[in-house]
C-alpha cells in the first residue's frame, strides 16, 4: 500500500477516534480505561493497515512451510494430518496407567504423553525415604525396565509416538523405551516420540532438578549426539516455556525464555562437538495456550518466526528443518479453577482453538476437575472430545493459517517478537541463559508477573468467573480420582522381588562402568542403557550420578 495511502487511513482513523471521543463515549463510556493484553500490551480501539505499514509479506510472512515459517511449519497444515491428539495421562501403578493408555487410544487419542511421579522425576526409587507418601501421586512410578515393560505391554512401539515428561533422568526413562522397543523386536531406529529432558526450565520455573548445571547440560548433548546416530526420529529435547508460564510468566517472556533456553543448548551442544544441522531438526517445543485468545495465537506465530530467524542467522544452519520452530502446546492448568468445574471445560475449548489457530504440531486438553485432582476417566473423555470436536466440526482447519492478515494479529505477532527478543538480548548480556539463571533474572522477572497477575484478580481488575464474579454456593463431594495408598506398598514389593531375582553382578559391574565414564568424558547414554537392560533400577542409576556429579541447591532468590 502506498504512503499516500496510509496516509490517508491513519487520518481517518484519527479523525474516527476524535469523533468518537467527543460524541459516543461521554453516553455509553467503555468498561475499562485501558485495555491491555497480559503481556502489557496495550490494545486499541481499532487496528488498521496503518498499523502494520511496515510488515512485507516475503520476509516477515512468506507461506506456510517456508522460512520464516511464521504462517506454520507445514504447507498444508491441518488440510493433510490434523495434529497429534496427545493427552497426559500417567497415575499410581503402570498396570492402571497402562489401562488408561488403552482406553484413551480406543477413544481416538492418537498420542501417548506419559506423566511420572514425583520420585522418579527426581530419580528416587519408591523404596527410598524420600519417596513415601508420593509414590503414584502426581504421575506413574517407574522404578525399572520391569515397570516400563507393564507400562507399554500391548501398544505397539513401531505405530504410536510417545511424549514423556521427564527431565533429570530423561537419560534412564529414554534408555528404558528403548530397551522395551527392543524385547518388542521394533529397533531404536523406528522408534518415534519426545523426551522434554529441559532442566533449565527446571531451575527457573518447576523445581525436579537433581544435577547442578554442568553435568545436566552434559546428559542432554550426550541424548543429542546419541540420538542423532540410534533414534533418529527420536525429539530428543521439548524445550518447555508450559512450566514458565504456569509459574506465572507473561505470554512474552514465555517466548523469550523458552527461545533463551534453546539457544543455550544448542551453543552447548555444538561446543560438545555436534553439527548443528545433525540435532537441530529434532529439537522440539513446549507451549502454554492460556487465555488471552488472540494474544496467544500471535505469540505462536512470534516463536516460529523468531526461531527461525536465530537458527539461520545466529546459528549458521542450512538445513531448513533446522530453522522449524516445531511444538507441543497444553492448555493452561493455571487458569483451571476448583470453583465451579464443569467452566473449566469451556476454558480449555477456547485455549485449545487457540493453539490449533496458531498452529500446533500436538496437543493436551486439561480436565475440568485437575484443580482439584488428577482427572477422572470420564474428565478425560471430555478434554480428548474437545479436541475432536475441534478438528472434526469446527472447520477451522480447512484453510493454513486463517488469522493472517489481521490488522491485529499481525500487529500483536510483531510486537510479541520485538519484546521477546529485547529479553532475549537482555539474558545475553547477562552471559546466556544459564548464567541469567544462575543470577536470578528469569526467576525475578516470572516472580513480579504472577503477583501482579494475582494482584489483578484480588482487586477485581481481572475477572475469573466463578472465583471473583458469578460465584456460586457449591456442595463438596464432587467425584474425583485418589490414588490408593497399596500403591506405594505394592510398588515396594514389586521393587524388592525385582533386585533378588535379577543378576545382581551385572549390575553391580554396570553401574561402576557408569560411574568411571561420568567421572571421564565419554557419552553416558550407552551405559545407561546397558544397565536399564540389565534391570538396574532407576534410584540406582541416578546414585551413581549423584555421587559423581553433586546435587544442585538452588539460592533462595527472595
Amino acid at each position: 500500500m502506498s504512503k499516500e495511502k496510509l496516509d490517508k487511513i491513519a487520518q481517518s482513523k484519527k479523525e474516527w477516534n476524535e469523533k468518537l471521543e467527543s460524541k459516543v463515549l461521554s453516553r455509553f463510556p467503555e468498561r475499562k480505561s485501558q485495555f491491555k493484553t497480559h503481556s502489557e500490551i496495550p490494545v486499541q480501539r481499532l487496528y488498521t493497515p496503518d498499523d502494520v505499514a511496515g510488515l512485507d509479506y516475503g520476509t516477515d510472512l512468506g507461506l506456510p512451510g517456508e522460512y520464516p515459517f511464521t504462517r506454520g511449519v507445514q504447507p498444508t497444515m491441518y488440510r493433510g494430518r490434523f495434529w497429534t491428539m496427545r493427552q497426559y495421562a500417567g497415575f499410581g501403578t503402570a498396570e492402571e496407567t497402562n489401562t488408561r493408555f488403552k482406553y484413551l487410544l480406543e477413544q481416538g487419542q492418537t498420542g501417548l504423553s506419559c506423566a511420572f511421579d514425583l520420585p522418579t522425576q527426581i530419580g528416587y526409587d519408591s523404596d527410598h525415604a524420600l519417596a513415601q507418601g508420593e509414590v503414584g501421586k502426581v504421575g506413574v512410578a517407574i522404578d525399572s525396565l520391569e515397570d516400563m515393560e507393564t507400562l507399554l505391554n500391548g501398544i505397539p512401539l513401531d505405530k504410536v509416538s510417545t511424549s514423556m515428561t521427564i527431565n533429570a533422568p530423561a537419560a534412564v526413562l529414554l534408555s528404558m523405551y528403548i530397551a522395551v522397543g527392543e524385547k518388542q523386536g521394533v529397533p531404536s531406529a523406528k522408534l518415534s516420540g519426545t523426551i522434554q529432558n529441559d532442566i533449565l526450565k527446571e531451575y527457573m520455573a518447576r523445581g525436579t532438578y537433581i544435577f547442578p548445571p554442568a553435568p545436566s547440560m552434559r546428559l542432554i548433548t550426550d541424548i543429542f549426539g546419541f540420538c542423532a546416530q540410534n533414534v533418529p526420529d527420536w525429539n530428543t529435547i521439548s524445550i518447555s516455556g508450559y512450566h514458565i508460564r504456569e509459574a506465572g510468566s507473561t505470554a512474552v517472556q514465555e517466548v523469550a525464555f523458552t527461545l533463551a533456553d534453546g539457544i543455550a543448548y544448542v551453543d552447548a551442544a555444538i561446543k560438545a562437538g555436534l553439527n548443528v544441522d545433525d540435532f537441530a531438526p529434532r529439537l522440539s517445543f513446549f507451549f502454554n495456550a492460556h487465555s488471552n485468545f488472540f494474544e496467544e495465537v500471535a505469540k505462536f506465530r512470534a516463536a516460529r518466526r523468531l526461531w527461525a530467524k536465530i537458527m539461520k542467522e545466529r546459528f549458521g544452519a542450512k538445513n531448513p528443518k533446522s530453522w522449524m520452530l516445531r511444538f507441543h502446546t497444553q492448555t493452561a492448568g493455571c487458569t483451571l479453577t476448583a470453583q465451579q468445574p464443569d467452566v473449566n471445560i469451556m476454558r480449555v475449548a477456547y485455549q485449545a482453538m487457540s493453539a490449533v489457530l496458531g498452529g500446533t504440531q500436538s496437543l493436551h486438553t486439561n480436565s475440568r476437575d485437575e484443580a482439584l485432582a488428577l482427572p477422572t476417566e470420564a474428565s478425560a473423555l471430555i478434554a480428548l472430545r474437545t479436541q475432536q470436536v475441534i478438528a472434526y466440526e469446527t472447520d477451522v482447519v480447512d484453510t493454513v493459517d486463517p488469522l493472517a492478515g489481521s490488522y491485529y494479529i499481525e500487529s500483536l505477532t510483531n510486537e510479541i517478537e520485538t519484546k521477546a527478543l529485547e529479553y532475549i538480548n537482555k539474558i545475553e548480556e547477562l552471559g546466556g541463559a544459564v548464567r541469567a539463571i544462575e543470577r536470578g533474572y528469569q526467576q525475578k522477572e516470572i516472580q513480579e508477573s504472577a503477583f501482579k497477575y494475582q494482584m489483578e484478580i484480588e482487586s477485581n481488575e481481572r475477572i475469573v468467573v466463578g472465583v471473583n464474579l458469578f460465584t456460586l454456593k457449591e456442595e463438596p463431594g464432587r467425584e474425583i480420582l485418589r490414588v490408593d495408598p497399596s500403591v506405594e506398598i505394592n510398588q515396594r514389593k514389586k521393587l524388592a522381588a525385582l533386585k533378588e531375582k535379577r543378576d545382581n553382578l551385572r549390575v553391580n559391574q554396570v553401574l561402576a562402568t557408569l560411574k568411571t565414564t561420568a567421572q571421564g568424558t565419554g557419552n553416558l547414554v550407552p551405559v545407561i542403557l546397558e544397565a536399564v537392560k540389565g534391570y538396574a533400577t532407576l534410584g540406582e542409576i541416578c546414585g551413581v550420578l549423584r555421587e559423581v556429579f553433586g546435587e544442585h541447591q538452588q539460592e533462595s532468590l527472595f
